[in-house]
């Protein structure tokens, strides 16, 4: 019984909660009213977990929630609650593109949004950029002489010596470009 009521909670969670993953905790919040399988004093250590680990918040805080209440099957159930509809959305939305991808209307809207989602994506690599490079001060100011004078130059060489490597050395798993440059920001940070 509690795996039917875990599944059909959460896929109503999953249904509703549009947004991204922190738009569940309101349904969240209503769940530990409703049951006892978790408090709302919980909650914070569920968003903290969920926060924390990897994947999508939503469903860390799903699984989170479903083996508090009924162990590894319930997080399992809960978890496969909260991602059907999305999955089922993207079927009928993949079902439909593929139908209409010969459509010149899509075929130029996509082209249209290609240029802009690279200016998005590459305005927010610059906004980390010139917080990561500048100091607080230079940040704030837009001044070219403000900048160029607050500009760490320790770790501008560093990251342009790391793109070199990345660039010579594409086939590696990203997974070590993460850990060589958490272990250059230890080495910074304590040197």
């Amino acid at each position: 019984m509690i795996y039917l009521q875990l599944f059909f909670e959460f896929l109503k969670i999953g249904m509703f909660a549009v947004g991204g993953g922190l738009a569940t905790v309101p349904f969240l919040q209503a769940l530990a009213e409703k049951y006892p399988w978790f408090d709302t004093a919980m909650l914070s250590n569920m968003i903290a977990v969920g926060e924390s680990t990897p994947g999508p918040i939503g469903v860390n805080m799903a699984t989170y929630a479903g083996i508090t209440a009924a162990g590894i099957p319930g997080g399992i159930v809960a978890t496969f609650g909260l991602i059907l509809p999305s999955y089922c959305v993207i079927l009928i939305v993949a079902r439909i593109l593929q139908k209409f991808r010969e459509n010149r209307w899509v075929n130029a809207a996509f082209e249209g949004l290609r240029p802009a989602v690279t200016g998005l994506i590459a305005a927010a690599g610059l906004s980390v950029m010139r917080v990561a490079l500048l100091s607080a001060n230079a940040a704030l100011t837009a001044e070219l002489p403000a900048l160029v004078s607050f500009i760490q130059w320790r770790e501008c060489i560093l990251y342009a010596v790391l793109l070199f490597v990345a660039e010579k050395w594409k086939k590696l798993h990203p997974i070590w470009f993460i850990a060589a440059g958490a272990v250059v920001g230890i080495v910074l940070k304590l040197g």
